[in-house]
């Protein structure tokens, strides 16, 4: 297993890989609307070139976001390895932090983010009904049946 860029997988792999976990390859978050499948990122992949974890990114000055995160075997470590990918290419790049926006429902990602040290920084009540009225597929009701409601900016510092 391995992490690659997303940009030496086939375009299709990854079109197909956003469709079928997340429905399209678009992202409607508060800080923009972005085309997952057009986006920096890295792929971590087995030994016969599939997909098992995926993460995106943009770097805005000094400033990294985290677009998207998947991994699809959870315990594994494959979420870690990706964020310390993106970590440290932020790092290369001059960034002195990164940053990424969930959802109130996500209670898995937020302790995923915490562990690695990420804080929240911004809570945003009901951003995700302004995004459904750009995206109405965005669905109202979340994991562990919590209502999707606000979404929570979390930020870590690079200081390696």
């Amino acid at each position: 297993m391995t992490i690659i860029e997303i940009q030496q997988l086939p375009q299709q792999n990854v079109l197909h890989f956003f469709k079928e976990h997340w429905g399209t390859t678009e992202m409607v978050i508060s800080s923009g609307v972005y085309d997952c499948s057009q986006l920096e990122g890295f792929a971590f992949v087995n030994d016969r070139q599939e997909m098992i974890g995926l993460v995106t990114y943009i770097i805005r000055k000094q400033d990294c976001e985290i677009i998207s995160l998947d991994s699809l075997q959870e315990g594994k470590g494959i979420g870690s390895a990706l964020v310390q990918a993106v970590e440290q290419i932020a790092f290369d790049n001059g960034c002195t932090s990164i940053t990424l926006i969930t959802t109130n429902d996500n209670l898995h990602a937020l302790k995923f983010y915490q562990k690695r040290g990420y804080y929240f920084i911004e809570i945003l009540p009901n951003a995700v009904e302004k995004a459904r009225a750009y995206k109405p597929s965005i669905p109202f009701i979340g994991n562990d049946g919590i209502a999707i409601r606000d979404e929570l900016r979390l930020q870590k510092q690079l200081d390696f």
